[in-house]
């Protein structure tokens, strides 16, 4: 099974935020990527509301015609928001005001009652749960206890790995994700993994066996800056079949 691509649009919105004014517009990057032939738009309305707003993602799900993924945080206002909005998809990741990006996985182990709710009342309208989580063994346990449809590898620290040239922290963080990606499928779960994954570095993720989507962002849209979205996703597309070939 190949393995398909989501974009991640938050970083267009990031950039239309620093002056405050209507562009560049998310929902048209969301158009332009799914015309390149991506697989689904994912999109994080945080809390604090810096990047994406309430109406982008409102937008986008009357426009996404491939999949929309709702990424946020499993507080109570954005478990209601989700409920009225009903994505395809809602990823429950951590999240911390001081961060420039999501530092690592959800604590799914320690959170484990307070996810059961917000999942158990995600599933009841029909939005699939993933949650993201770092490879390791008690939170993909957790992800099953707490009734998550999918599990999200933070693949990060492989990618830092890998862009330092640090190749025996690459093969730790590598084979973790391997056999996580194993232990989870085993357990039911399906898997979906992303964080820093970029042109150079997608190939080996890619290649994993069960692993079903990649989310990846900030890679995309900052090539988009120099070549357009087209171009961009459609290069990152082909990063992936090679992968697959």
């Amino acid at each position: 099974m190949a393995v398909k691509l989501g974009v991640n649009i938050d970083h267009i919105a990031t950039i239309r935020e620093a002056r405050k004014i209507r562009e560049p517009d998310p929902v048209a990057a969301a158009v332009l990527a799914e015309l390149a032939g991506c697989h689904g738009i994912t999109a994080h309305l945080r809390e604090d509301r810096r990047h994406i707003q309430d109406r982008d993602i409102r937008l986008l799900r009357g426009m996404v015609t491939t999949h929309l993924n709702m990424e946020m945080a499993p507080s109570p206002e954005m478990v209601q928001f989700a409920l009225d909005l009903h994505p395809d998809m809602a990823t429950l990741v951590p999240e911390n005001r001081l961060e420039i990006t999501t530092e690592g996985g959800l604590n799914v182990a320690a959170k484990a009652e307070e996810l059961s709710q917000a999942i158990a009342k995600l599933k009841q309208n029909d939005i699939l749960v993933s949650v993201f989580i770092d490879p390791e063994s008690s939170q993909v346990k957790a992800a099953k206890k707490v009734g998550a449809d999918f599990v999200e590898f933070h693949t990060g620290k492989y990618s830092n790995a890998y862009d330092m040239g640090d190749s025996r922290e690459v093969e730790s963080e590598l084979s973790a994700i391997q056999d996580m990606t194993l232990l989870a499928h085993k357990y039911g779960l399906r898997i979906n993994a992303g964080h820093g994954l970029n042109y150079r570095n997608v190939g080996p993720i890619a290649a994993i066996p069960h692993i079903e989507e990649l989310n990846i962002g900030h890679s995309i849209i900052g090539r988009a800056a120099l070549v357009g979205m087209e171009r961009a996703v459609k290069e990152m597309l082909e990063a992936i079949r090679r992968a697959d070939s």
